[in-house]
């Protein structure tokens, strides 16, 4: 079995301060999560970026200024910046990271309920994601909020759509109105990928660790963050991303399995070094 590799979602577009006051929206507190969350054991940062007032932003101007700062302390690391960006945004804006080639960024594959919003991924939109990331020579994370999520990024995947060689899927499981985080869940949707295929697994809220658990057993990967989860326990709230690391860190060990680095990441991943 592959070390275990850890991806923290530091920040999100939708969770604020008033909600913990951790959360970071500056350049400098985003460094700041990135760097707590690598220095525990994470391997990757996936990257949202806010303006200084907490309004999320696919700003490719903020983008790069996030990514060089968090490089600055994080040489290694692997950044999946955010194509999702916020409820409402438009391709265009959401597309915006990918001018600036990262190695890898997320693709979000179907539209979905998010609470009481609609989260869009049209089929157009979702080509036309595609196309940009194999022009761009971006491997995509693939998101998948939903079962019918996976078929339709597999027949697009079929059809030359979208990079398929090797793929890297993200199973976020336990949005309101999206699929359950259950063990079966998740088994069902691990089972449809295609071999060689890596994965991971994002439990949202009080699903962070139930959901980590199995999957560490199950030999996939591990997101957590404050875009996913605010709380280390049950009413106490996270000080830092690298708290909740840790957290994950600890049950891996417990579990018998190592952490990766991310050079090891990017060598199970099929990256380039760096």
């Amino acid at each position: 079995m592959d070390k275990l590799i850890i991806t923290a979602a530091i920040c999100g577009a939708e969770v604020t301060k008033e909600q913990n006051p951790a959360v970071p929206y500056t350049v400098e507190e985003i460094v700041r999560e990135a760097k707590s969350a690598v220095d525990a054991g994470a391997a990757i940062v996936h990257l949202h970026v806010r303006e200084d007032d907490g309004t999320p932003t696919q700003s490719k101007e903020r983008f790069k200024q996030c990514i060089d700062a968090i490089y600055e302390v994080c040489p290694d690391v692997i950044l999946i910046p955010s194509t999702g960006g916020a409820v409402g945004m438009t391709a265009e804006e959401r597309l915006q990271p990918t001018e600036l080639f990262p190695e890898m960024a997320t693709l979000d594959c179907g539209t979905c309920n998010f609470g009481d919003d609609v989260f869009e991924n049209t089929m157009p939109m979702m080509r036309a994601f595609g196309k940009r990331m194999l022009e761009n020579n971006i491997k995509p994370e693939y998101e998948c909020f939903e079962m019918g999520h996976l078929d339709t990024i597999l027949t697009m995947a079929r059809k030359g759509l979208v990079p398929a060689d090797p793929m890297q899927f993200n199973f976020v499981l336990g949005v309101a109105g999206c699929t359950p985080a259950t063990v079966d869940n998740l088994c069902w949707m691990v089972k449809s990928i295609p071999a060689g295929s890596t994965w991971t697994a994002t439990g949202i809220g009080r699903h962070a660790f139930t959901l980590a658990a199995p999957t560490i057993v199950m030999g996939g990967n591990v997101r957590v963050g404050f875009e996913d989860n605010l709380y280390i326990s049950r009413g106490v709230l996270a000080r830092s991303n690298g708290e909740l690391v840790e957290k994950v860190v600890r049950l891996s060990r417990e579990l018998g399995r190592d952490i990766a680095s991310s050079a090891e990441a990017r060598q199970i991943l099929g990256l380039k070094a760096r």
